[in-house]
């Protein structure tokens, strides 16, 4: 075994060309450019988020409607009764048998919706059924902007909800 020896280091103190001690401490010009990296920073970043704001409702909005779905499917084979999805595309929002809220859609996505004639209710109203046996009415809702677009499907012998991705109809 090798027998371990302590020895004392002294540590100069950091000076500066004119051989003055220096504190640990920052200039004013270092100061300035970190604030000025920061104002840059803030009106850069704000620009950006608001850029993926349409794309992040769009998912969000496949998502709810897919959640609302998924719903009515649960609560038709729980309650062992019919259960609906009513969209109504012109007042961008939908409803769920068995919840009194509404839901809204962000108007920077468009809605299109393809279902039973059955389940029509004017122009822009439609929904999608769903029966205690699992099964559904079948269908699809469609929103998209711009070049992206996701479909939420549904299919009419399982009821299963899927979401795809799609390309918007020109």
């Amino acid at each position: 075994m090798v027998p371990m020896v302590s020895r004392a280091v002294k540590v100069k103190p950091a000076t500066s060309p004119a051989g003055n001690k220096r504190s640990g401490g920052f200039t004013l010009l270092e100061l300035l450019l970190v604030l000025a990296l920061a104002a840059i920073m803030m009106v850069l970043v704000p620009m950006k988020v608001s850029s993926a704001l349409p794309g992040t409702q769009l998912k969000s909005a496949a998502r709810e409607l897919a959640a609302g779905l998924r719903y009515a499917r649960t609560h038709a084979l729980i309650s062992r009764e019919e259960s609906t999805l009513v969209l109504d595309t012109e007042k961008r929002n939908f409803r769920v048998s068995g919840r009194n809220r509404v839901y809204s859609i962000p108007a920077s996505v468009d809605i299109d919706m393809l279902t039973a004639e059955s389940e029509t209710r004017g122009d822009h109203v439609g929904g999608i059924r769903f029966f205690p046996d699992g099964g559904s009415t079948g269908g699809r809702i469609t929103v998209s902007h711009g070049e992206r677009g996701f479909g939420v499907d549904v299919d009419w012998l399982t009821g299963k909800v899927r979401i795809l991705d799609v390309e918007p109809e020109g």
